[in-house]
């Protein structure tokens, strides 16, 4: 009998697979990986003007007290060194559908 993890999904047919992922800096993420200098600083995707409002923060940011929602002038006052970008909101979907296709290769039957 082979020990691999095959064994375990045909000893449970039908079990369930859910898959939770937190991606609550995601915005964040995505600016740091296509613009590998923005990687290990502080960033901040939205509006940096007087009534610009942080819609992400990296996880670098949220060392200093930077979060969603936040007035980008609190946050940049709170983070010195803070980057600020606006938001691509084109790849970021671009890249939400497909994170969705490999959630769906593991989980075949999630809603859409």
């Amino acid at each position: 009998m082979d020990s691999g993890d095959d064994e375990q999904d045909d000893a449970a047919p039908g079990l369930r697979k859910i898959i939770h992922v937190d991606m609550d800096a995601f915005y964040a993420s995505v600016e740091q990986r296509d613009d590998p200098s923005l990687r290990g600083k502080p960033v901040a995707v939205g509006g940096s003007s007087e009534r610009g409002v942080v819609a992400a923060a990296s996880y670098e940011a949220r060392r200093f007290g930077v979060r969603s929602a936040m007035p980008s002038v609190r946050a940049a006052r709170l983070c010195p060194g803070l980057i600020f970008r606006r938001a691509r909101f084109d790849v970021y979907r671009q890249v939400s559908q497909q994170i969705r296709a490999i959630f769906l290769d593991y989980t075949p039957t999630s809603s859409r």
